[in-house]
């Protein structure tokens, strides 16, 4: 132990270290495999072309810190079985800081006279104030020229220059623990399969781009002989006026961008494509698994031991049947009272957001009659040169996006507290436990807090609108709010807006906020002249424990949007690609240079975010269906192009004007307006209901969700089921592994016992004359 003073006088550290004895004896309580013979299985073939990823590698002694080894759990009375050639480095620094705080969680204080057997482990005394913090020492600093581990982590993995290397996985486990290890891992395979999502999607958007002439619907829409002479019902009540199509003109241009032919292709592809990402993962995982020696790792004690907070709120004490001794418990009728006021309190917080969606919608109403109002017929010029660029329609998405991404950003502040005091409010009893639970509720929040407001536009507006006469209205006739109608180029352009919007901006405060605010505090606390490295340390931010909690919570939320949604913006992917680019190097230089070393800690896959990410990847491809359905307008043209269409050669002339329907007012100095539907016109003897047509548009949009649907769970199951989840190679190299294990140890007691008995007979004096029954006699003794 080793005690100092701090420059301020107030601060005392108290620096601990683990010497071999106690490193030896908890990796024998801990089962902690480690190596004893050199690995003689190849890594892998020799790759062809291999000289092309030259580029993206780095040097072997970074990627591979260590050999390999065959690995066995360590045994303090076999310590000459192990390879064992330097004590002091023979336990890598995340296994040593890891039996360190094993022991500092299960260390009593209290006095050995008293019974006051909660008094234990390190936590308490962080909850009570006892300590402050309790955290494990970096290397040296980042700066200096040494062969460390940390430095080689900042040189060759935490500088922005590297973001086209591969990241040093080994080291990281190696520095850090196999827990933020797993991360990175499936944050960089992540990135890697986002680039093909990418390149697909930046084809989809470049032929949207070259099919831009060929989109006869938006050449009748700018015709002034046709968009021109065509008049529209107004948009809302009193404010509104009558509205050419040509209007429009810009706006039907920018959604065929992304909706058209190709769209449909790539929603199909991105259904087949998590598929592929979520499969793939499953092996990397597996290969991981062998090489970090996880393969039959269970969870650890550490996070199967009790919380501290669970034992001081549960008076109750029971028998463990495992243990056999007192251990707190909560009652069942406490139990669900609390969950009864706990699940209250989510639906309460649910509600507040689909009250705040409602408010968005009231302003998207009330807003578009005053932008309608004054883009009309302005005596300014620039006012006027504004509004023949900006529709209503546009400009009221555009601003309502920025008001929903604001009230979003604010839910997401309260949120991150509420769903804590939640899940403490249920008192979990371990730490896996916790995580599961936080994990389950802040995803649950952050899913109808970031998507609400894009499954309104998708499904939701322009579905209920009515038609001119019996307009349905928000909230009665007497509230005037009429519901929204979509533009005449389709509701997916305003999607595709709010998608933008909100995943950028989300994406840009979330990297502001990593990147900014960690070199805010540091600066904030540096000081110029030199002082001890735990005194350098403590001056960084704080590793919580659930800080790898919110850096996923983070990238499921963006794996949400480019899967959710990416039938109405092909180039999601692409975006999420750049930030993840950013992402793996402002993650890796905060965990170099901002964060205290936490202490390491094993885990053998993603945890409660896989099954999160299947959920999504399923969800995804209903959701892609119905906006390609519903939101899109590409069903309604192929129905004109293959069975409404004049003459006999398939076109898409005149699709404009029998998707309008007619209305003929008297009062009207006009002759007849239009509007968007498929309706029989006034003086029809049914008059106002759907056309036979409108039933064909519905079943063809049924037919299509049902096959797309089919065909691409279809392929899905048929790439799960063709994709194993564990690689045959590191199935053989496995059982080949535990074959020589078993081999090994055979022959090491074989050669212990001839020591012992070569032993035995120099020590005892030989008789003249040994018959066969006296050696074995002997022998057997041995044995």
């Amino acid at each position: 132990f080793h005690s100092t003073d701090s420059d301020d006088l107030k601060t005392y550290f108290l620096k601990i270290h683990a010497p071999w004895e106690v490193l030896a004896t908890y990796a024998d309580v801990l089962k902690i495999k480690v190596p004893f013979k050199e690995s003689d299985i190849p890594h892998g073939q020799d790759v062809p072309l291999e000289w092309l990823s030259r580029p993206f590698r780095l040097p072997e002694k970074v990627m591979r810190p260590q050999p390999d080894y065959f690995t066995s759990p360590f045994d303090k009375d076999k310590i000459d079985f192990f390879l064992i050639k330097n004590q002091d480095t023979f336990f890598p620094p995340s296994t040593r800081n890891r039996i360190v705080y094993y022991i500092l969680s299960r260390c009593p204080y209290h006095k050995e006279d008293r019974k006051e057997t909660d008094k234990k482990g390190i936590k308490r005394l962080l909850n009570n104030g006892t300590y402050t913090s309790a955290f494990p020492l970096h290397d040296r600093n980042t700066n200096e020229q040494c062969e460390s581990e940390r430095y080689h982590l900042y040189k060759n993995w935490a500088r922005f220059l590297c973001f086209y290397k591969e990241q040093p996985l080994n080291l990281i486990r190696k520095y850090y623990g196999e827990k933020i290890g797993i991360y990175f891992a499936w944050l960089g395979f992540y990135t890697e399969m986002l680039f093909f999502a990418a390149v697909m999607g930046v084809i989809c958007f470049t032929y949207g781009v070259l099919s831009y002439d060929d989109n006869l619907t938006s050449k009748e829409i700018c015709d002034p002989s046709i968009g021109g002479r065509t008049v529209m019902c107004p948009l809302c009540d009193k404010k509104c006026s009558y509205w050419k199509l040509n209007s429009t003109c810009l706006s039907s241009w920018q959604s065929h961008l992304f909706d058209n032919e190709g769209t449909v292709f790539f929603a199909m592809f991105m259904g087949i494509w998590v598929t592929l990402f979520l499969e793939f993962w499953k092996r990397r995982q597996a290969q991981l698994e062998y090489e970090w020696d996880l393969v039959d790792f269970e969870e650890e004690q550490q996070q199967l031991q009790i919380r501290p907070e669970f034992e001081t709120k549960c008076t109750d004490q029971r028998l463990n049947r495992i243990t056999q001794e007192m251990e707190p418990y909560l009652p069942l009728p406490k139990k669900c009272g609390r969950f009864c006021l706990s699940g209250v309190t989510v639906l309460f917080w649910m509600l507040l957001i689909v009250a705040c969606i409602t408010g968005v919608i009231v302003y998207r109403l009330a807003v578009y009659a005053a932008f309608a109002s004054i883009m009309k017929d302005s005596p300014t010029k620039k006012i006027h040169l504004v509004g023949s660029l900006i529709t209503p329609q546009l400009a009221t998405s555009v601003t309502a996006s920025f008001i929903n991404f604001v009230i979003i950003m604010i839910l997401n502040f309260f949120y991150e507290r509420v769903a804590i005091w939640i899940t403490d409010m249920e008192i979990p009893k371990t730490h896996l436990e916790y995580e599961n639970k936080l994990t389950m509720k802040m995803f649950l929040f952050q899913f109808v807090n970031y998507y609400s407001s894009c499954f309104y536009v998708a499904f939701f507006k322009g579905k209920f609108v009515g038609y001119p006469g019996n307009y349905t209205y928000m909230f009665g006739k007497y509230s005037r709010l009429r519901n929204e109608e979509c533009d005449p180029g389709g509701c997916l352009i305003e999607l595709t807006t709010q998608l933008v919007i909100v995943m950028t901006g989300k994406q840009v405060c979330g990297n502001i906020q990593e990147a900014l605010l960690p070199n805010w505090w540091c600066s904030r606390k540096a000081r110029k002249d030199q002082y001890s490295r735990w005194e350098q340390d403590h001056d960084l931010q704080n590793f919580s424990q659930l800080g790898l909690f919110y850096e996923y919570l983070e990238m499921v939320i963006q794996f949400g949007f480019i899967t959710l949604f990416v039938a109405s913006f092909p180039l999601a992917p692409l975006l999420a690609l750049c930030n993840n680019i950013l992402e793996v190097r402002v993650d890796a230089w905060k965990f170099t240079t901002q964060f205290r070393r936490p202490v390491a800690a094993k885990a053998h896959n993603i945890g409660a975010w896989q099954e999160i990410l299947n959920v999504v990847a399923i969800l995804s491809v209903v959701t892609n269906a119905f906006i390609m359905a519903f939101t899109s307008d590409m069903i309604p043209r192929l129905v004109y192009l293959y069975a409404y269409h004049p003459g006999s050669e398939a076109t898409m002339s005149g699709y404009i004007n029998n998707s309008l329907s007619l209305l003929c007012p008297d009062i009207s100095p006009i002759c007849c307006l239009r509007y968007r539907d498929y309706r029989y016109p006034p003086g029809h003897q049914r008059q106002y209901s759907h056309t036979m047509q409108f039933w064909h548009i519905l079943a063809a949009k049924l037919a299509f969700i049902i096959i797309m649907e089919h065909v691409v769970f279809v392929v899905k199951f048929f790439v799960a089921w063709l994709i194993p989840d564990v690689p045959s190679e590191v199935k053989a190299r496995i059982k080949r592994e535990r074959y020589l294990i078993q081999e090994y140890l055979h022959n090491y007691e074989v050669e212990k016992l001839k020591i012992q008995l070569s032993q035995s007979f120099i020590i005892e004096p030989k008789p003249e004359v040994c018959t066969a029954t006296d050696k074995h006699h002997v022998l057997s003794e041995c044995l």
